[in-house]
């Protein structure tokens, strides 16, 4: 097949990364995500049917995607995922399919996904505490999450990757244990700082720990962290703890912003494409495509929206997006 052009924001930056939110439910209600009085979820035919989101997935894929990372709400609440997951995989052009997900139904759902095509996820574990996961999650069972993640492994997506929201007064004296995991596991456990969103804005201004502070209370510990990847493009940086079968990864977009390389763009389940994940700026697809827009009008819309990316996110201004919290786009 002839080599696509990759597309370019402004900024000339290659985006060949799309994060495609599934839907806006969860069956977890995390302090960081959702409110405590929860939100209005949109009912379904205000969201992508799936014959929708594959084409918006083609002409992703025409444009230069490459990597497809499926997120939600909980990605595996939506009806029909496996299926969903195999045109995905089958799309010419998508080379790579993952899932960031809370791996509640992983149990069952891990072998039918790796064989439809999924090659890999990110499973949220914020503590491994049963007490500290019911408040933090509003209710969830972290012995679920670590069936999900033994399933997961069982089945091939690997290499795992363990996400923790680091909040304060919630779980930053949980790291240290955490960190652990990747002594004798070949995971990487990522430490992610929390980002203020909306109706929890709040919650995670007040409650931003900063990666170095992480950082040093696991060397503190286990002792040094030895650097192995301090680019940020991935976007972790990633170090290992002596003689670790694992790595530990760093993500810091309020201590330490990776704007500057961040090639990635987001599907909002309700169609939308959202240029910035810190920015309520964003480009609707949905609209043009059920008015009867042709297959290179919705190519272009996509183009023009992807090139007037903004630079990056205004939190040093604090500037918080507002028209969304995080269970509404993804991550």
């Amino acid at each position: 097949m002839a080599s696509r052009s990759l597309m370019r924001d402004q900024y000339g930056r290659e985006l060949n990364d799309l994060r495609i939110s599934l839907t806006d439910r969860c069956n977890l209600r995390c302090v960081y995500c959702m409110p405590a009085e929860g939100i209005d979820f949109r009912p379904p035919e205000e969201l992508l049917a799936d014959h929708e989101l594959l084409l918006l997935v083609r002409v992703a894929a025409a444009l230069g995607t490459k990597k497809i990372r499926l997120t939600g709400g909980e990605p595996t609440v939506r009806p029909g995922i496996v299926d969903l997951v195999g045109a995905i995989s089958a799309t010419p052009g998508i080379e790579d399919v993952a899932m960031t997900t809370n791996g509640l139904r992983l149990d069952s759902l891990a072998g039918p996904l790796a064989g439809a095509g999924l090659r890999r996820v990110n499973i949220s574990l914020d503590t491994l505490d049963p007490a500290k996961f019911g408040r933090i999650t509003r209710g969830g069972r972290v012995d679920r999450v670590l069936a999900g993640i033994a399933a997961a492994e069982g089945a091939g997506l690997t290499p795992i990757k363990l996400n923790t929201v680091v909040v304060r007064g919630f779980n930053e004296e949980d790291v240290v244990d955490l960190a652990r995991l990747s002594l004798d596991r070949p995971w990487e456990v990522r430490f992610i700082e929390v980002m203020p969103f909306g109706a929890v804005a709040d919650v995670a201004d007040a409650g931003i720990v900063p990666s170095e502070e992480t950082m040093g209370r696991i060397e503190a510990v286990l002792g040094p962290l030895q650097p192995l990847d301090l680019s940020g493009g991935d976007p972790a940086r990633t170090y290992r703890l002596p003689d670790a079968a694992g790595f530990l990864g760093f993500i810091s977009p309020v201590s330490q912003p990776f704007c500057s390389r961040c090639g990635r763009l987001r599907l909002t389940a309700d169609g939308r494409l959202r240029l910035c994940l810190l920015r309520d700026d964003e480009v609707d697809l949905l609209t043009p495509l059920r008015r009867g827009a042709s297959y290179a009008e919705i190519k272009e819309i996509f183009a023009a929206g992807a090139y007037r990316r903004p630079f990056g996110h205004a939190l040093a201004e604090r500037l918080f997006p507002e028209k969304r919290v995080m269970i509404q786009i993804g991550g």
